[in-house]
């Protein structure tokens, strides 16, 4: 199987790329334009392969699509290639216009017309598997309601999640118009090794070394679901090759927490793993500081995985404690920071 990847250097497909290339026999082609949040470094290690092609390219570059098409023949897309970050749709939306929404209408467009001219049997084993985010469902209103499913409607609160769900109703529009063997997939927050400083759980780390204030908007209740990025890589192979075609999959962690108690529990890990060795210095966890809330912050996210579960057969192999435990330990060893012997 050629499987090209889109944003194959960013967090998620990076994770993926390293997770196919070690797991499975499939060739891939790695298409990204190396945007601010890529990171080829991250696939640094990914020996030199005939399996293995990078291309650095835009997804809204039509002529270099087809041209990739043609010249690879791909047997599946994983389309991964997205702007991201909440924080700046709303200061600068323009950019997850181009890239989610017109980017991902040039790529399916480009794929429907390389489908199109495949024989009868290429066609049927053809997929396009498109990765989407929980945050298009909007949030939910308090923390007993039940997860979000597969059939839960659309209520994105932010231009992020806009661009993203008017990108899954692209994809499933070509599906049903064209035929295009779309499945599109949900996930829950990511977090492990090599994500952008600006998320979360990295920029929590990043601040706590250099001993600058943590920000935590508003009171730091809201919940999330933290799916650890190798677990998702796994999930996502799984939909490809064994899902249904023209269907939906939500892949959570199953592990919903505060992100004040996300910030707390690094904190308390670097206590543990990067001890202060003077007396003057307090804990980690007194750098923790709250900031005004975010515009339109979603309270809670959360998605009801047993589909996946049931029909595929996977389910996260990371609980938070011990995918935490890694990604705050991998963090202090890019920096050099990590006590060995604690």
């Amino acid at each position: 199987m050629i499987i090209l990847v889109t944003g194959g250097c960013g967090f998620i497909g990076s994770a993926l790329i390293r997770y196919l290339l070690a797991n499975t026999k499939v060739s891939i082609i790695n298409l990204d334009k190396l945007s601010y949040a890529a990171n080829p470094q991250a696939l640094a290690q990914v020996p030199q392969s005939t399996r293995y092609q990078f291309i650095q390219g835009d997804i809204c570059d039509a002529a270099l699509l087809q041209q990739i098409f043609l010249q690879y023949q791909p047997d599946a897309v994983m389309h991964l290639a997205a702007e991201s970050h909440v924080d700046r749709s709303i200061n600068a939306a323009e950019a997850f216009i181009n890239s989610n929404i017109t980017g991902s209408f040039v790529l399916l467009e480009q794929a429907r017309q390389y489908w199109q001219q495949q024989s009868a049997k290429a066609q049927r084993s053809f997929r396009f598997l498109h990765v989407s985010t929980d945050e298009v469902y909007g949030d939910l209103a308090c923390s007993s309601a039940a997860p979000f499913t597969e059939q839960s409607p659309y209520a994105p609160s932010s231009p992020y999640a806009a661009s993203k769900a008017a990108s899954d109703h692209l994809a499933r529009a070509w599906h049903r118009t064209y035929g295009l063997p779309v499945i599109i997939s949900h996930s829950s927050n990511n977090y492990g090794p090599w994500q952008h400083a600006e998320k979360l759980i990295p920029n929590t780390i990043h601040k706590a070394l250099s001993g600058q204030p943590i920000p935590v908007y508003g009171n730091g209740r809201q919940i999330r679901d933290w799916l650890y990025v190798d677990d998702h890589a796994s999930a996502l192979y799984k939909v490809l090759t064994k899902g249904v075609v023209g269907e939906t999959y939500n892949i959570g962690g199953n592990n919903e927490q505060k992100n004040i108690d996300v910030v707390q529990a690094i904190c308390s890990l670097l206590d543990e793993l990067n001890p202060k060795h003077s007396p003057l210095n307090p804990k980690h966890s007194s750098l923790i500081t709250h900031v005004t809330d975010r515009p339109g912050h979603d309270l809670r996210y959360a998605v009801n995985t047993s589909k996946i579960t049931h029909e595929l057969g996977w389910q996260p192999q990371q609980s938070f404690d011990t995918g935490l435990r890694n990604t705050v330990q991998w963090y202090l060893q890019q920096n050099g920071a990590l006590n060995m012997g604690s």
